[in-house]
């Protein structure tokens, strides 16, 4: 973890015009101590809370503005007074501490702080990781669940669009299955003793699914395949003795003709007649 964009402005507004000597890393850790690992013995995640990151969690309130050098000489720390106006943002303190301290110790750099207390930071930023895992793992193993309820959390999580999905599409593949429940039982926090069972029943549940869902698509090619065969007997039925064409005539003379092709109005039949002349014409390709 290195900090050297925050400290970009602070190499050359607090770095000395001339070198007074050799920097003491031991007084200048001394002072960042002051202003970045108050309670450290009893926390030792306080540098990464106080002047690394957020995500590390709250330094203790107590003694939130409590110097650990309290009772030895302020010459390379920062006061308890100073510590009152001390950004919130870890970030931020970093930087102000940084600045604080170069003004006591002129002999030191911003590179001085970089290369030798990002480290420490580090370090820190670990130990409040591995303290986050042993909470998160404590909490997963005092929490209780039925099967049913964790049955539940994990199948919901697992039909989600994001997973998943209704259909179980995007879980055809083990591999891709496997991926997603991986990430669900994370989230299933004490549901551990009951995982292996929900799988077995999520895989279960995701081949019933998909097999289902190919039969109902071969049942629709199915009956369209019907329907096409019951629509071309029906045609090939009308052609046998003209039949279409009879009906074509006499449905049209009736509905169009004023005469309705009467005996003694021939050219009204003769011209029904022309029109009805595709029902031969379709019916010779029928053939």
């Amino acid at each position: 973890m290195k900090y050297n964009s925050l400290f970009i402005f602070s190499m050359w507004l607090f770095a000395p015009a001339f070198a007074y000597g050799a920097c003491s890393v031991q007084n200048l850790t001394r002072c960042l101590d002051s202003v970045c690992a108050i309670n450290i013995g009893a926390n030792p995640a306080a540098r990464c809370q106080y002047c690394g990151t957020e995500s590390s969690g709250e330094p203790t309130k107590s003694n939130a503005m409590k110097s650990i050098s309290a009772g030895t000489s302020a010459k390379y720390t920062i006061s308890d007074k100073e510590l009152k106006n001390a950004p919130k943002s870890p970030g931020q303190r970093y930087v102000w501490g940084t600045r604080l301290c170069l003004e006591k110790l002129p002999e030191c750099t911003a590179d001085d702080v970089t290369d030798n207390y990002d480290a420490l930071i580090e370090q820190s930023c670990k130990a409040a990781g591995i303290s986050a895992e042993i909470v998160s793992l404590a909490k997963k193993a005092t929490s209780t669940k039925t099967q049913t309820a964790c049955s539940t959390e994990v199948n919901t999580c697992m039909i989600n669009e994001k997973h998943c999905n209704a259909d179980y599409k995007r879980c055809e593949s083990d591999s891709d299955f496997d991926k997603f429940f991986s990430d669900c039982s994370v989230t299933a926090t004490g549901c551990d003793s009951f995982l292996s069972d929900i799988r077995k029943s999520l895989i279960s549940s995701r081949d019933t699914t998909i097999a289902n869902a190919d039969k109902v698509l071969q049942n629709i090619v199915t009956a369209y395949k019907n329907a096409r065969e019951q629509r071309l007997v029906a045609a090939q039925n009308s052609c046998k003795n003209d039949l279409a064409t009879k009906n074509c005539i006499a449905v049209v003379c009736d509905a169009n003709m004023p005469n309705k092709c009467k005996s003694g109005y021939e050219d009204e039949k003769t011209l029904v007649t022309a029109l009805c002349e595709y029902h031969k014409i379709a019916c010779t390709r029928l053939k």
